[in-house]
């Protein structure tokens, strides 16, 4: 910030992670993606996970490869798989300072109709996936003994029911006392544990296969009037993972355009001038 003349000129400031190793779950589309290309921007080394082989690879392409990307495919309900991708991308890269669970499903079945195996697919991969990469990245940063940043991807949803949801909301709600807990137990590390909830994210239709009447009227209660994008998220995980949120453990942030602010769709409940 800088005064020229009367004027007040301010800077956005600008997030620089070349000297970090960075691992994001999920990568390989979508919001994984779009944190890991922005995290790649601010100069990081970066780590791709993700359970499916082809969106990987593009990925990994996308980055241009080299030095400063490390892709592998792995499984985040599988603790061998979570472990190997770990250990395998501080030998590539170096130490991880950076950790970004965000790998995770959201099918969509009312409880009457939902199957057993459905249900546990979600809790595998959304908490349960979580948990693992947290650990493993969390017991690296305490062996290596040096401070580091781990924010988990929870969602709206987690406030927030909706029909059809059920366990994809349980999930997330998991996710977000996770991670205040894990802030309490890594604090004396000087780890920092904090989630970013996103609302509805505009991504690609392999990743978000949503019809256009529940996108139409999910985006009338968002006061910015459009959906998010893979940006607008990785903007916040970059500024919990920089010296900028030092302060903060145990926090979610909402990136949701105002969603979550009140019922942006009602109108004035009395006539004008009364």
């Amino acid at each position: 910030m800088a005064r020229e003349g009367k004027a007040l000129v301010t800077r956005p400031p600008t997030f620089d992670f070349a000297d970090q190793a960075v691992l994001v779950t999920g990568a390989g589309a979508g919001i994984g993606f779009g944190i890991a290309q922005a995290f790649f921007d601010a100069g990081a080394r970066v780590a791709l996970g993700d359970v499916r082989a082809e969106p990987l690879k593009r990925a990994a392409d996308r980055l241009g490869g080299g030095k400063r990307v490390f892709a592998q495919t792995m499984d985040v309900r599988e603790e061998p798989s979570v472990t190997g991708f770990v250990e395998a991308a501080e030998r590539a890269l170096g130490p991880i300072g950076v950790a970004v669970a965000n790998a995770g499903i959201y099918p969509n079945s009312p409880v009457l109709e939902m199957d057993v195996a459905e249900w546990d697919r979600v809790m595998e991969t959304n908490v349960r996936g979580v948990f693992l990469t947290c650990r493993a990245a969390a017991r690296r940063m305490v062996a290596n003994g040096t401070p580091g940043k781990i924010v988990t991807i929870s969602s709206g949803a987690a406030m927030s029911g909706r029909p059809g949801a059920a366990h994809y909301c349980a999930s997330k709600a998991a996710v977000v006392m996770f991670t205040r807990v894990l802030a309490m137990e890594l604090a004396r590390h000087r780890i920092n544990v904090n989630s970013v909830a996103p609302g509805y994210v505009k991504v690609d239709s392999e990743t978000s296969p949503v019809t256009e009447e529940y996108e139409t009227t999910l985006l009338k209660g968002v006061p910015w009037g459009r959906a998010g994008t893979p940006l607008d998220i990785a903007q916040a995980v970059l500024f919990l993972a920089s010296p900028l949120a030092e302060y903060m453990t145990g926090e979610v942030v909402a990136v949701n355009g105002g969603t979550s602010a009140g019922r942006t769709h009602l109108p004035l409940s009395t006539p004008r001038g009364r």
